[in-house]
């Protein structure tokens, strides 16, 4: 069976129309499954996953109303057709108000219905496409976004470029924070699979057996709870990318799932045994090396050997301490824009602080401090008190005097007026750490002449 295939269920409780669709449908190209009246057809929705139900409205054991609810309650995502008489149009109307796709009417015409299933096709399409933020990711993980300009930096830009249009898995080494899952996305949306979902999956979140049918779905009955058929994540990405993260985590029968996927393009859901294709690229992630795993019995040496066609490893940030001011400009410049701030830049002094530190969390460390900088500043520029005190208490104090004797508040030039007015205000500002009202009881003014002065270029 091709998976791409789109697989149909029709129900009726006249066998002549149901064996009528089932052929025309069949030759359109489509797989067809038969349901001889509603009560067949929700037990077959337990079993199977379907794209599109067609269902008469009016039949003697559950009606198509009652296929329908429970269709949206246990497969959500599957489309509903109804087909209808007309003394039954009213119904047809409700079921639409009830999330039926449409409904055609009898006697209805062939060419209607293999219109309205290719109309239904195209919705669950885009639908498909929004759930994945289809044009926000395009724009978010374009290759520019990838940040830095040191040598390493630019090994990695390389490495992505070439590797970008292949079929090749690629697997990431990088401490933890160092952008792997942002590599990984921009392989994939610079890459011809970029009309398909990018899944990223955390294997170390993910207890054994969930992360499992996580992945391969499951059929229903394969376990306790498993009322019904599942999708997993590899036929949600056919023909896109899925992201491993922590793949070091997965335990030796996943990798053997893995490892047969790898080899065959094949997978088999949990409790199944119908072996389905699907076409998917696999990038890995780890922050442990996995060949002493392999020496250790841990991980397979075959699954590795697979996994390591095309490696690539992101530098931690204290390794390209350069780029520290171009990324933190960027996060800057982006959380200004999504908290409506009013904030130019960072201070030099804060960009020195924010160099000098060691940033075990790299990236990612930084990023979620820059947010909270910008999140609590009162001030038109990042200042070194707008900076989490954890930061500056991992910066030895003489390092913090030689920075604050570089940068003074007031410099040495002759300063107008409104330059001393502002800075000294900026300065009561920082000594009551933000609070507005003390500030201005200390300066003899109203809060209002404090916002004022605040707000002037």
């Amino acid at each position: 069976m091709n998976q791409t295939q789109t697989h149909l269920l029709v129900v009726d409780d006249d066998p002549v129309t149901l064996d009528l669709l089932k052929e025309v449908l069949t030759q359109e190209g489509y797989e067809v499954t038969v349901a001889l009246g509603g009560e067949e057809a929700i037990a077959k929705g337990l079993d199977i996953s379907f794209d599109i139900v067609i269902t008469d409205v009016r039949m003697e054991d559950k009606d198509g109303m009652e296929v329908l609810r429970a269709f949206k309650k246990q497969s959500p995502e599957t489309s509903v057709i109804m087909i209808t008489a007309f003394g039954s149009i009213e119904t047809a109307i409700e079921a639409v108000r009830e999330g039926a796709f449409d409904y055609i009417s009898k006697p209805f015409k062939l060419e209607e219905i293999t219109l309205t299933i290719r109309r239904a096709l195209e919705r669950r399409r885009l639908l498909h496409e929004n759930r994945y933020f289809r044009r926000e990711l395009l724009t978010k993980y374009q290759f520019k976004n990838v940040i830095g300009q040191t040598p390493s930096m630019v090994q990695v830009y390389k490495t992505i470029a070439k590797v970008a249009d292949t079929k090749s898995t690629v697997l990431l080494y990088g401490e933890s924070g160092t952008g792997k899952e942002l590599v990984a996305r921009s392989i994939h949306y610079n890459s011809p699979r970029n009309q398909h979902p990018f899944i990223p999956v955390d294997c170390a979140s993910l207890v054994e057996n969930l992360l499992e049918t996580e992945l391969f779905g499951h059929v229903r009955g394969a376990f306790t709870g498993a009322v019904s058929a599942k999708k997993g994540l590899f036929e949600e990405a056919d023909g896109g990318t899925i992201f491993l993260d922590e793949l070091a985590n997965i335990n030796l029968q996943m990798q053997t799932k893995l490892l047969r996927f790898l080899q065959e393009h094949e997978i088999k859901k949990v409790g199944g045994t119908e072996s389905i294709k699907v076409d998917v690229r696999i990038i890995g992630a780890t922050n442990h090396a996995l060949e002493p795993l392999v020496q250790e019995g841990k991980f397979r040496e075959d699954l590795f050997y697979r996994l390591n066609v095309v490696t690539l490893t992101l530098p931690p940030l204290r390794e390209r301490k350069e780029d520290i001011p171009l990324l933190a400009n960027h996060f800057m410049q982006k959380f200004t824009e999504e908290y409506k701030k009013s904030i130019s830049h960072i201070s030099p002094e804060a960009l020195d602080i924010l160099t000098q530190y060691t940033w075990p969390g790299n990236v990612r460390e930084l990023e979620n401090m820059i947010e909270r900088a910008v999140i609590f500043s009162i001030h038109p520029i990042l200042l070194p008190e707008d900076l989490p005190q954890k930061l500056l208490d991992a910066i030895p104090e003489k390092r913090l005097d030689d920075i604050r004797r570089m940068y003074p508040l007031v410099s040495d030039r002759l300063l107008s007026l409104k330059d001393v007015e502002k800075n000294y205000v900026l300065k009561v500002l920082q000594e009551t750490k933000g609070n507005k009202k003390r500030a201005a009881e200390i300066l003899g003014i109203e809060r209002a002449t404090l916002y004022r002065i605040l707000e002037k270029e």
